[in-house]
């Protein structure tokens, strides 16, 4: 390169440059940093006129200007229109996650509810993601635990299955939900298909916000039943009554003019902000929760609603109805784009009366608690935090420690956990799970596993580092263990390294008792905290959480082992093989002592496959 190169251009200068290339035209623009930092996304009418105010150096706040500033290139994509534009905006920001821009952090699905129809008799489930199954879906709920008390009402007023169909098809004798009234045991006859779909069809027009319909019907067959002197029917209807007007009695708020809506309400102060969302369909409240959206303080209550709302709607169902706090900002636009999405008509509303101002009125009081309840825990997470960096002699507190934990029995089912905490608390969706895959490890070899873990998860981020990427380093590595432990992981981050990463072994007690732990670090004696120091205890929080996701993780994987069926080894038996065979033997126990020509009679089963499963039980 010559000597009198000129320099790359940055920020205002930077912007300038590219505005003389830009479209007057609708479009989305991306700012990026140093690395690659993704800074912000927005999107504009004119990108010509949007970007050329950036460069103009006169900014409303600091926060704006710091973001010029540090801004290293731009990308820029036009689009047919200003909505499309808004769409795209949206979808970028949930991908890049833009360091200024407002930003929803929490995106897990939520639960539904699904009246599946691929087979005759219909099965009552729950969901989540996708509608890849053949049925009708109700949602969204919530929460798990308001999906789950849905279900169970269902269960007792419709005495629908949930079973999966290989346990339909093996059933013989009725299961224990249809002995205490949950099941009306299709399975084995004692409902005809007929009048089964005629429990399906009550359950999905009581779904429909057709309840008093529903009830009215039930309560007609009741007093029909009493007359004919059936009154053990009569009974079991009446408790499948009870069941759907428990409903009314458990939601603190089932509206009479709202049929299908969201909740909004939005309260922000100190720089942080709750979004609080309820969720009504069928004129029932399936549920709420709360958001705390990343937000500055510069931030208006319009812009954070508009970009809460495109980013809450980026990946899930539409309703007809959204009732806010707050007006959003650009609301005939997002609601156009809204509209786009769903295929039908959506309206956004502040209402200023009656029932619907009550429910935001509700909804808003909910999300200013909420917020006081998280800013009062930030602070006292704040100084726990800063506390643990003078126990362990940090140079700063962490903003992220991960806490890593094994579990097995007798060295079967062996799984690595990491759960990840910080300034906010747990950090579930950063957990991870490692199965040991290492055939060397003697059953057992606490040492070995982790070994195997901690090499996994540094040896990826060193690959990342050394490709140029920017990933997450822990500031802070817990280990369920002592001086054996911490030696092991010693020797994976020097062979790594990756030695620049605080280290700290938790030894429990002696019996295991709480308050007694001893922590090891590298170069140190071991040392044990007051037994009523704050740190400890959150210490004790982080390594019981550890060892809690580490246990359920092992308990899932040995319960999917246990549930595997000898079947699925055997080459040549598919899905369709396998139910019939289970259907013509009950078991797989009952194919393994099948003879060959028993086995060759199966529809769909050959006598060379015949040989072959009959042989595949019989090997040595």
């Amino acid at each position: 390169m010559p000597d009198d190169a000129t320099p790359a251009l940055t920020g205002a200068a930077l912007i300038k440059d590219e505005v003389s290339r830009l479209p007057d035209a609708p479009g989305v623009y991306r700012m990026f940093g140093d690395g690659g930092e993704a800074l912000y996304v927005g999107k504009a009418r004119s990108l010509k006129k949007r970007v050329a105010q950036y460069a103009q150096g006169r900014f409303h706040t600091n926060r704006i200007a710091l973001m010029v500033d540090l801004t290293r290139s731009m990308e820029f994509t036009s689009t047919r229109t200003e909505t499309d534009a808004l769409l795209l905006e949206i979808n970028l920001i949930k991908q890049l996650k833009p360091r200024f821009n407002v930003l929803l952090r929490d995106d897990k699905s939520f639960p539904e509810i699904v009246i599946r129809r691929e087979h005759p008799a219909a099965q009552l489930r729950k969901h989540r993601g996708a509608h890849s199954i053949k049925g009708d879906y109700f949602g969204p709920f919530a929460s798990a635990w308001a999906v789950n008390r849905t279900l169970n009402t269902l269960q007792k007023a419709f005495l629908l299955r949930s079973c999966s169909d290989s346990v339909y098809e093996s059933r013989t004798r009725p299961c224990m939900l249809h002995q205490i009234r949950r099941c009306a045991a299709p399975c084995v006859g004692l409902v005809s298909l007929e009048d089964y779909g005629g429990l399906v069809d009550q359950a999905e027009a009581f779904l429909r916000g057709k309840s008093r319909a529903v009830m009215a019907t039930m309560s007609e067959e009741m007093q029909a039943a009493a007359d004919d002197l059936e009154f053990e029917r009569a009974a079991r209807l009446r408790d499948r009554i009870r069941a759907l007007a428990s409903v009314a009695q458990e939601t603190q708020v089932n509206p009479e003019t709202v049929s299908e809506a969201d909740v909004f309400a939005l309260h922000a102060e100190g720089g942080q902000a709750c979004v609080q969302v309820f969720f009504f369909r069928a004129g029932q409240n399936w549920g709420n929760r709360a958001y705390f959206p990343r937000v500055d303080r510069s931030d208006d209550d319009a812009e954070i609603m508009a970009a809460f709302l495109g980013q809450f709607y980026e990946d899930r169902p539409i309703p007809r109805l959204m009732l806010v706090s707050h007006v959003p900002a650009e609301a005939e636009l997002l609601c156009e784009a809204f509209c786009m999405k769903a295929g039908r008509k959506v309206l956004i509303a502040r209402p200023t009366r009656g029932e619907k101002r009550g429910l935001v009125e509700h909804a808003l009081t909910n999300a200013r608690e909420a917020l006081g309840r998280r800013m009062a825990e930030g602070s006292a997470q704040s100084r726990l935090l800063t506390a643990v960096a003078e126990t362990f002699a940090l140079e700063a507190p962490p903003e992220r420690i991960e806490v890593y934990d094994n579990s097995h029995i007798m060295g079967t089912n062996a799984v690595g956990g990491m759960i990840v905490a910080g300034p906010e608390g747990f950090q579930k969706n950063q957990y991870r799970k490692f199965n040991i895959k290492s055939t060397e490890l003697t059953p057992g070899d606490d040492y070995g596993m982790m070994r195997e873990v901690l090499r996994r998860r540094f040896a990826r981020l060193a690959k990342e580092e050394e490709a140029g990427e920017n990933p997450t380093r822990p500031d802070l590595v817990l280990l369920d263990g002592g001086a054996g432990q911490l030696t092991a992981a010693q020797e994976i981050m020097a062979d790594l390294g990756v030695e620049d990463v605080p280290l700290v072994g938790v030894a429990k007690g002696p019996d295991r008792d709480a308050g007694l732990e001893r922590f090891f670090l590298p170069g140190k004696p071991p040392f044990m905290l007051e037994p009523r120091s704050p740190v400890l205890y959150y210490l004790q929080r982080l390594r019981d959480e550890a060892h809690r996701f580490a246990i359920g993780t092992h308990r899932a994987k040995r319960s999917a082992e246990m549930r595997r069926n000898p079947l699925d080894e055997i080459d040549g038996v598919g899905p369709a093989r396998k139910k019939a065979l289970l259907h013509a033997f009950g078991s797989a126990r009952g194919v393994s002592r099948a003879a060959v020509e028993d086995l060759a009679k199966v529809d769909g089963v050959s006598e060379p496959l015949a040989q072959r499963i009959h042989d595949y039980f019989r090997k040595a």
